[in-house]
């Protein structure tokens, strides 16, 4: 974490450390350090930040200071040329500009106002200032707060640290830490242990690491970290507590800045609404490193497996090889040294290779480690307002840092295999030919089903795979097979190169059966093993703006359907059912003027610009304020009493297993089943004209008990 905790300028912890426009950090000396002014119309052409003693000088006070009172080169006494500057960190720092010849202490008459700006020293964004300076960015007490309990933990730890090497009872407390020995000095024992010289000269001493439980070290440092402070007071009004948060700044705000009218028109949270929000935007995707990191330390061990072996089965390579190549001794004695020397790089570069890997990976490691404790840290603060000043970039870099873990990351790059044998067959003519022959491509092995990227949704299911880890024969593409949902037989349902399938309209309330496998030239694999996935019991639609008529108005997520025209237009649903028990509700919210919407099922090729019924593709209700009846082919059958009118509820139950249709007004049973003997694919089904606007309910369990039926006029 101590990474975190730097400035990029100076390398050491940070000092008062205020946040830039682009949400990185800096200290408040250094910014002043940094700064450069921008003379406009005849001013100086470079100026540099005057140090802290010359500002208090100046006559101005501390805001004098923080106004950055830049002036000119000549008036320094540097000369006409500053160098630019660079930090302990290797972050290079906007250079100062040299001074024009002539330039003096005053300004020329006619001379314009100068602009100062800060370039950031990491991403080397400029920010100009006004004129309240240093004092118009904002002060990361957060980090001030994180970086005082880190220095005070490391305090507390270098003190009960103790020397290795002392004869002394007890041992003097240590100084300095060999991170090549990994071992702790004494001063003393520095001195004559490990001197700076000979063998010892390229090690590095740094302090004595800080133990967990040190305030800052890992343990409960935090305790009371904000609970004693002050509430931070605005910066613009002294005497207004932070209340507010104002999301289109980013930035805590007070009652008095809504007051001005600056915020007026912004939108503004409540802070502590605000507060838990990105603390829970930052756990959630803390998590997501998390879990990458113990990924990332898992694969550093089966990389450092991976080195055995291919030790090993480089070892077992050069013996079959010297086995062979001594068998035929005359003729290959010139050979065998090149095929040992083929071996031999293979090996290096195999190593080399999982070498720059571990050391990437653990570079990424304890990047991402570090990024993870500063984190915690600051999620530990109970200082809301500080917390939102930082929170949107922090929460940025972990989702950055989740992100640098792309697929593929955590592979390894070669195998512990040496894919290569050797030939022994050719005639005593060729063998200064001989070389290395690749193995055969086998078929490729069993995918593996990413469960945790299955999912079903409606009668709709997803399925992923990939292949093990350390695959090395060729995959020319996958196959994915279902079942037909009553444990039939399986089906080539998908034949491809992507590892990602959905497969649509399936069946309600079943249970479907998957598996998947590769081929390559040389054949077919083994399947996968199986997968069961189980679709919704009831179905969840909407209206189809696609399928529906130009005339339909669709609105409220495509859930309420109106028409533009005074004949009767048709809208279908998005689902399709084939099987199971169905049911849905269709809401009237207006009815003028004695319409006769019609209520039903039909297939996709529904005529739209008609009555639903008139055709044979669908199976309807229609209703007027009155009665109802049942129509199919244009054929009216079962008038029952009992109309719609605005407010009422017509519900749909489509029986497949019955093969029936039924429909319902206010939840009563309207008139008898209206038809049987229906198979095949069907889609929820409306028709209406302009005077009528009904709402779509679905997701509905099927009714159990219902009023009994109307009986229909005779």
């Amino acid at each position: 974490m101590e990474e975190e905790l730097k400035c990029p300028v100076c390398g050491s912890l940070f000092r008062e450390p205020i946040i830039l426009p682009c949400s990185h950090n800096v200290c408040l000396p250094c910014a002043r350090t940094i700064a450069v002014q921008t003379p406009e119309s005849g001013a100086a052409a470079g100026s540099t930040a005057c140090p802290d003693s010359e500002c208090a000088a100046g006559g101005g006070g501390g805001d004098h200071a923080d106004k950055l009172s830049l002036h000119s080169e000549t008036d320094s006494g540097y000369g006409s040329y500053t160098p630019s500057l660079k930090s302990p960190n290797g972050v290079r720092v906007l250079p100062l500009v040299p001074a024009p010849p002539g330039a003096t202490a005053a300004a020329p008459r006619g001379a314009g106002p100068a602009s100062s700006s800060l370039t950031c020293p990491q991403c080397h964004r400029s920010a100009s200032l006004d004129q309240r300076g240093l004092r118009g960015f904002q002060r990361n007490r957060l980090l001030e707060a994180i970086v005082q309990r880190y220095q005070q933990g490391r305090a507390a730890a270098a003190a009960a640290a103790k020397c290795q090497l002392c004869d002394r009872s007890p041992p003097e407390p240590a100084a300095v830490l060999c991170e090549q020995c990994e071992v702790l000095y004494c001063a003393a024992c520095q001195l004559r242990c490990h001197p700076a010289r000979g063998p010892f000269a390229k090690h590095r001493l740094v302090p004595p690491p800080s133990h967990p439980g040190a305030p800052g070290g890992g343990g409960d440092g935090g305790k009371g970290a904000g609970g004693g402070r002050k509430l931070p007071t605005c910066a613009e009004h002294d005497l207004e507590n932070y209340s507010m948060y104002c999301v289109s700044c980013r930035s805590p705000v007070c009652y008095q800045c809504l007051e001005e009218g600056k915020h007026g028109k912004h939108d503004v949270k409540p802070l502590g609404a605000m507060w838990k929000q990105h603390k829970a935007q930052l756990s959630q995707a803390l998590n997501g490193v998390s879990d990458k990191a113990k990924e990332a330390k898992e694969f550093l061990v089966q990389l450092k497996n991976l080195l055995q072996q291919i030790q090993e089965n480089g070892l077992d390579y050069e013996a079959c090889l010297v086995a062979q190549c001594d068998a035929l001794v005359d003729a290959l004695t010139r050979q065998k040294a090149k095929l040992l020397t083929k071996v031999t790089k293979e090996r290096e570069h195999k190593l080399k290779v999982v070498w720059d890997q571990i050391n990437h990976c653990t570079l990424k490691l304890r990047q991402s480690t570090g990024l993870m404790e500063y984190c915690l840290e600051v999620i530990k603060e109970n200082d809301p307002s500080g917390f939102l000043q930082i929170s949107d970039a922090l929460i940025k870099r972990v989702q950055v840092s989740q992100e640098q873990w792309v697929k593929g990351a955590l592979e390894p790059k070669v195998s512990a295999e040496f894919d290569l044998t050797l030939d022994s067959e050719p005639l005593l003519q060729s063998i200064h030919q001989l070389d290395f022959i690749q193995m055969k491509c086998r078929v490729p092995p069993v995918p593996l089903l990413q469960l945790e990227k299955c999912c079903t949704r409606n009668n709709s299911v997803t399925l992923a795979w990939r292949m093990p880890p350390l695959t090395h024969n060729p995959v020319e593409g996958y196959i994915l097979e279902l079942d037909d949902g009553d444990g039939g037989q399986f089906r080539e349902v998908y034949v491809g190169k992507e590892t990602l399938c959905t497969i649509d309209g399936l069946h309600f309330n079943s249970t479907y059966n998957a598996r998947v496998k590769a081929f390559n030239s040389s054949g077919v694999g083994p399947y996968s093993k199986m997968v069961i996935l189980q679709t919704s019991d009831v179905a969840w639609f909407t209206f189809d703006p696609s399928s529906a008529h130009r005339d339909i108005v669709l609105s409220n997520d495509n859930q309420t359907a109106t028409c533009n025209s005074y004949d009767d237009r048709v809208v279908l649903g998005t689902a399709a059912f084939s099987k199971g028990v169905h049911y849905w509700e269709l809401h009237v919210d207006r009815y003028d003027n004695h319409p006769d919407p019609a209520f039903g099922i039909a297939r996709i090729n529904v005529i739209k610009d008609m009555m639903l019924g008139k055709d044979d593709k669908a199976w309807a209700m229609y209703v007027d304020n009155n009665r109802s009846w049942f129509m199919h082919c244009n054929s009216h059958t079962n008038r029952t009493e009992g109309g719609v009118s605005k407010g009422a509820t017509v519900g749909v139950l489509l029986d497949l297993n019955k093969h029936n249709l039924t429909f319902y007004i206010n939840g009563q049973q309207q008139g008898p089943p209206a038809f049987e003997n229906i198979e095949g694919v069907f889609m929820p089904a409306l028709s209406l004209n302009r005077n009528v606007q009904v709402t779509l309910h679905t997701g509905l369990e099927v009714p159990q008990c219902v009023k009994q039926p109307k009986l229909p006029n005779n």
